[in-house]
């Protein structure tokens, strides 16, 4: 880098300078001098006198491939080789608990999708007016946990023949549903579920919903992991065998 070169220009590569203010003093005191256009021979003795933690801070923005702060490195997705399956099937809180202990299951989200309103409550989706289920979106491995054994998993884990499923007067949040996530996921769902069907474990019969995912708003924090926080809450989840 050229003597005069300003470093601002390269603090700006790393992403928005407003994230600065969450440091040290002496990172204030260097986003300040940057500001006010202090060459980089100038800064380069500034930085020399200031902690430790406030270089690493700026040369880890600087040298970062992505043009981010490493701090934003968590916000990237789950690897490319995990799947998602979305399911619904009575209260989140048991169907959470119970995927969750699958093996090769990633990461379990609760709730809301399947629905026409934007930005759905807990609240707003028992009034069934929004159409949303209660539901639970499930990160998974597929070296470890086929789509289709999830499935197996999820119709022994609910009631899929329950009235509380399908009534009038609007979608039940509480309605048994798979969100499938592409055309595979598609005809697994219908496969199981027909396997479902002839089982002869339910005298009535199954109604869980097949349809394609839609926008999933994750429910209030209090919502998730309930069961695993609070051991021995209630849950209306059991296994059918």
């Amino acid at each position: 880098m050229k003597g005069d070169t300003n470093l601002l220009t390269c603090i700006q590569r790393a992403g928005d300078i407003s994230v600065w203010s969450r440091f040290t003093w002496s990172a204030r005191r260097i986003r300040q001098r940057v500001e006010s256009g202090l060459r980089f021979n100038t800064m380069r003795n500034l930085v020399r006198k200031s902690s430790v933690a406030a270089v690493l801070i700026a040369a880890l923005a600087i040298a970062s491939p992505s043009g981010k702060l490493a701090a934003n490195v968590s916000t990237a997705g789950p690897p490319a080789h995990y799947e998602t399956a979305t399911v619904a099937g009575g209260c989140f809180w048991g169907l959470q608990e119970s995927l969750r202990h699958l093996p090769g299951v990633v990461k379990t989200t609760v709730g809301y999708t399947g629905g026409t309103t934007a930005n759905p409550t807990y609240e707003t989706v028992h009034t069934r007016k929004t159409g949303h289920a209660e539901a639970v979106q499930v990160i998974f491995d597929p070296s470890k946990l086929s789509y289709e054994e999830l499935l197996n998993d999820f119709f022994r884990m609910h009631d899929p023949t329950s009235p509380r499923q399908q009534t009038g007067g609007g979608k039940a949040p509480y309605r048994s549903a798979i969100f499938y996530h592409s055309e595979e996921q598609r005809r697994i769902a219908g496969r199981v579920k027909e396997k479902a069907s002839q089982s002869g474990k339910w005298s009535n019969p199954v109604v869980t919903e097949i349809a394609p995912a839609t926008e999933f708003y994750p429910a209030e924090a209090w919502h998730q992991d309930y069961l695993e926080r609070i051991p021995g809450a209630h849950t209306c989840h059991r296994v059918w065998d």
